[in-house]
This record gives C-alpha cells, structure tokens and sequence, in this order.
C-alpha cells in the first residue's frame, strides 16, 4: 500500500507539476525554487487528498461488498468485471472535492493564491490567471494520481487467479471480523464452484 500511495502522489504531481510549469504558467526555468515549490505544495496536498479518499473508498466497498464480489468471480468474472463498480465509485469518490472547488473558485470563494497576489498589488487578471491555471493543474494531478491508486488498490485485493484476498484489508477494528475468518471457506467454495461450473460447460460442449 505505502509504495501505491507514494507512486500515486509523487508521480501525478510531479508530472503535471513541471507540465504546468513549463507551458501553462511559462516559467523559465519550470523547476525555479521561489514558484515551483509553492506549486507543488498546492499539489502535493490535495493529490494527497484525493488519492487518500479513493484507496480508503475501496478497500470499504470491497470489504462490505465481499459476497457480491465473491459470487461475480465464482460465476467466471474477470477481476476487472468484478472491481469496475467499485473503482468507479471510488473514483467519483474522491475527485467531489476537487470539481467542487473548482466550480465555486471566483463565484463564491477567493482562494488563497488569488488574494495574496491581489493584496501584494498584482493585477487582478494576472492573479485570476494563474489561480486558473493553479485550479486546472490541482484538478488533473488529483484525476491521475485517483485513477492509478484505485486500479493498483482494486488490482492488489483481487489477485490474477482471479480471488479476493481478504487478508490485504486492513479493517479499521482491532480485530478480525467474522467475515475475514471465512476467507479460506470462502476461497475453497469459490474453487468448487468454478470446478463444477467448467466441468458442466465441458460436459455440454461434448
């Protein structure tokens, strides 16, 4: 998990960090200390967010959903047919805070950047410039780094037999819950229910 959730942040913004720099806000050089570490602060931090928000997202709908993951696999599932409505919801999970901010930014709301820059006597346009361009580069390094951290999570839970592997969510209890004691039950009749289904399929093609 903690190489998952460091990949997913520091990639995502780091990338669209020094993409932003280098063609949107035409810093020369685009890794100058006095704005690009501000920038990244800025990402760093929502992406962080985000990324939080979808890999927390779900590890709890698989881990509530479990029968209903179970069965899709039993009955031939792919893992991806089995995660997709879960990576999807976690993933319109975690990006609400960030199309919310961006849609309120300058009709209801001055975000921070803004107001420094028109306080210390920059021109309003120039700071609702860039506190567009800040908005964008917030909203698609939090999409990347959520889209990677919900497939890498969803693809880590079920394996490529395909089962799920119950052992690698971590429950917010102290304690095992009672479903979690079920899981090599369930992972023998899974195997049982698979073997009776190819068999029966065998049987028909002959």
């Amino acid at each position: 998990m903690f190489w998952i959730t460091f990949t997913a942040i520091f990639g995502s913004a780091i990338s669209v960090g020094l993409v932003g720099s280098m063609f949107a806000m035409n810093f020369d050089p685009p890794y100058s200390a006095s704005k690009f570490i501000p920038t990244m602060g800025m990402l760093f931090g929502n992406t962080m967010v985000g990324v939080s928000l979808g890999m927390d997202s779900v590890l709890v709908s698989v881990d509530t959903r479990r029968d209903s993951v179970e069965s899709m696999l039993c009955y031939g599932a792919s893992r991806w047919e089995a995660v997709w409505p879960i990576a999807v919801d976690a993933a319109r999970t975690a990006m609400v805070p960030s199309i919310t901010s961006m849609g309120i930014t300058g009709l209801i709301s001055i975000p921070g950047m803004m107001s420094g820059q028109i306080l210390g006597g920059a021109d309003v346009m120039d700071a609702a410039r860039y506190q567009q361009v800040i908005v964008f580069m917030i909203s698609a390094s939090v999409a990347l780094g959520v889209v990677f951290s919900v497939i890498a999570v969803s693809f880590l839970v079920i394996d490529s037999q395909p089962q799920l592997r119950s052992e690698r969510i971590i429950n917010k209890a102290t304690q095992p819950s009672v479903k979690s004691m079920r899981t090599p039950m369930a992972r023998s009749c899974s195997s049982i229910v698979r073997l009776k289904a190819w068999k029966s399929a065998s049987v028909d093609s002959r």
